[in-house]
């Protein structure tokens, strides 16, 4: 009872076409689960069985510990989920929508009153709450769609790509709000494309492609599995590149020519950067400036999804240059 959603082997197909090939994962109670993934990948497809909406042809998924297709009604009486389109009614204000969704949730009058006024508060919407859904921007219908999911305080949160189209700042109201939730004990799955947003916010990230998952761990874990931090030097217009290039001695040099660019893997950046810097100045090669990249979620998106074999530069002329150590 550690982990509040349990997925054991989970298929599911639409005729030829197998969406979830046994996918397995689990949430800790009180977490923030990051399910990344392309287009296509099963994300959407698990939320929805995950939620009830749609039956798995194999496999097993609890919600705290309510299996969702033999106890379905269980886990609908626990769960809220926010898909990737707003599902209100754009004819009803606000606080309509939230009166409506808690008397569906079978709330008492004076409970649903109390949680519509709370919720207007928490997601900044008391101004707005009595005009109809079509008078707000797409961040308050957000807004409001994500409120309606929390009417009933469920312990378990679904978040289908929930800041897709938004604006920044509606984006970071919303990150705010899934942070305020998950320090308040919700478990919340976050499905996104949004690479920094699940940096942000997830505690655990699952990657999922063509129906399976391919990696799973923290956002630091993820990241350190991909590759070290590296080093990148431009060179300044009046020094000789080819020397620059010969004078650098490690195992692996990124070379962008056009950008007069060398990368270097490194596994102790200022260390090795002092020795590098040594070197050229002794070789009189000027450097124009130094940076230091340290591996992102993209980089772990696109490394294990195989949708991009090398890193290039805008003129696809980014090349790998192997250096034996002499």
């Amino acid at each position: 009872m550690d982990n509040a959603i349990v997925v054991e082997g989970l298929k599911k197909s639409y005729g030829k076409l197998q969406v979830l090939d046994g996918i397995n994962f689990a949430a800790r109670r009180g977490s923030v689960l990051g399910i990344l993934g392309p287009n296509g990948a099963g994300k959407t497809t698990t939320v929805k069985i995950l939620s009830t909406l749609l039956k798995p042809d194999g496999g097993r998924a609890f919600i705290n510990g309510y299996d969702v297709v033999r106890e379905s009604h269980k886990v609908r009486s626990s769960i809220g989920l926010t898909g990737q389109y707003a599902a209100v009614d754009e004819y009803l204000s606000g606080e309509e929508n939230l009166e409506m969704m808690g008397r569906l949730y079978r709330l008492s009058n004076a409970d649903t009153k109390s949680r519509t006024r709370e919720l207007l508060r928490q997601f900044d919407l008391v101004d707005a709450a009595s005009r109809q859904l079509r008078t707000y921007s797409g961040g308050m219908r957000r807004r409001i769609d994500l409120a309606a999911s929390l009417i009933a305080s469920p312990s378990v949160l679904f978040l289908d790509e929930p800041t897709t189209g938004l604006d920044p700042r509606s984006r970071l109201l919303m990150w705010d709000i899934i942070k305020e939730l998950a320090a308040g004990d919700t478990t919340i799955l976050l499905t996104t494309q949004y690479m920094e947003e699940a940096d942000w916010l997830a505690d655990e990230i699952v990657v999922i492609d063509r129906g399976t998952v391919i990696t799973q761990g923290t956002p630091s874990e993820l990241k350190a599995r991909v590759g070290s931090e590296y080093l990148e030097l431009i060179i300044a217009e009046g020094s000789d590149f080819e020397t620059a290039e010969n004078v650098i001695m490690c195992d692996e040099l990124y070379i962008d020519r056009p950008r007069r660019s060398i990368s270097v893997a490194t596994r102790n950046g200022v260390r090795e950067l002092k020795e590098i810097l040594d070197c050229l100045e002794k070789a009189r090669i000027e450097v124009e400036s130094v940076s230091l990249h340290r591996p992102t979620l993209d980089d772990v998106f696109l490394t294990l999804t195989g949708r991009t074999a090398t890193a290039e530069n805008d003129h696809g002329q980014t090349e790998k240059k192997e250096k034996a150590k002499q």
